[in-house]
């Protein structure tokens, strides 16, 4: 089991990413993941917020071997267009995309002109988009009257040289747990390491795999993991800043606060997390260093190296 690494919440320049990117390869981390899809960031006032799918472009020119991925928001793409733009990707730089797609939406989202829809109609838009995308990047000419997507006799050239890439989909409810087991290579398992709500996930996922034929056990997983080497594991502030870098995860008790931190010297770090990542079926653990600044961030890319820790790479 050889980690990966998180550089997201536009709290770094370009340069500090392709730093810390090129740091992470050289470390022998599994994958680097920077920020994705977003319209306007109100948090960082006059301070730059870098467009995912270029950044992940262009960081994947800047390297040589790691791969590089960046979550796309259904909603604000065409399905044709991202299809396109994948398969353009993966002609340039075979099989290095971590290609990862999720629901989220911004608040700011209708200044850019993206619809404002609701959990309902983002699952639904995602599911048309990977089903049209698939048919694209298989080379077929594709039409569709969908309830979102809409395409008349759409073609990609050139096709991905694997054929399609891998997706991996970032779910955590039952609806979005559906396109997974439909459409999805990898589960990117959108939960606090909770055991008993992954639990509760896994189940959705294994009715909705059931229903089609497909076995729940052979799609892989990822999922991001708040990890503080050199930190005191009983240190209170730690489930304040966990709380910070996750909102999303508001309704968490007090009680489900320590299964989410892993803190300690780094070798204790890199046990706890080897024994998570079995424990809950990760085939790819990433470490978060989202909103993090350069220098925190390095600390722990460098505590964590899979060079220095001996994670096994056979998990």
């Amino acid at each position: 089991m050889t980690p990966g690494i998180c550089f997201a919440g536009h709290s770094r320049s370009f340069e500090e990413l392709l730093d810390l990117t090129c740091r992470a390869e050289a470390a022998g981390y599994a994958a680097v993941f920077v920020d994705g899809d977003v319209s306007v960031m109100d948090s960082r006032g006059e301070g730059d917020v870098l467009d995912g799918w270029t950044t992940t472009t262009a960081l994947l020119l800047r390297t040589e071997s790691i791969p590089i991925g960046s979550i796309r928001v259904a909603p604000q793409w065409n399905a044709a267009r991202l299809a396109q733009a994948t398969a353009t990707l993966e002609r340039i730089v075979p099989g290095r995309l971590r290609f990862l797609i999720g629901t989220g939406d911004q608040r700011a989202d209708p200044r850019f002109g993206y619809p404002k829809l609701s959990g309902g109609e983002r699952v639904t838009l995602l599911g048309e988009t990977l089903e049209a995308a698939r048919a694209l990047w298989s080379g077929e000419t594709v039409t569709r009257d969908g309830r979102f997507v809409r395409l008349e006799r759409a073609r990609v050239r050139p096709r991905p040289p694997a054929g399609r890439p891998l997706v991996a989909v970032a779910a955590a409810r039952r609806r979005a747990l559906e396109v997974v087991a439909r459409h999805g290579d990898v589960w990117d398992v959108n939960l606090p390491p909770v055991r008993r709500r992954v639990a509760a996930a896994e189940r959705h996922l294994e009715a909705a795999c059931e229903a089609i034929g497909r076995d729940p056990g052979a799609i892989p997983r990822s999922m991001l993991l708040f990890v503080r080497p050199d930190r005191d594991p009983a240190d209170p502030a730690l489930g304040d800043e966990y709380r910070a870098a996750n909102p999303w995860f508001r309704d968490l008790s007090p009680a489900e606060l320590p299964e989410c931190v892993i803190a300690g010297s780094a070798s204790d770090c890199a046990r706890q997390l080897g024994d998570l990542a079995r424990e809950l079926r990760l085939e790819l653990p990433v470490i978060d260093c989202s909103w993090l600044p350069y220098d925190a961030s390095r600390l722990i890319l460098d505590a964590m190296a899979p060079t220095e820790n001996g994670f096994d790479s056979r998990g």
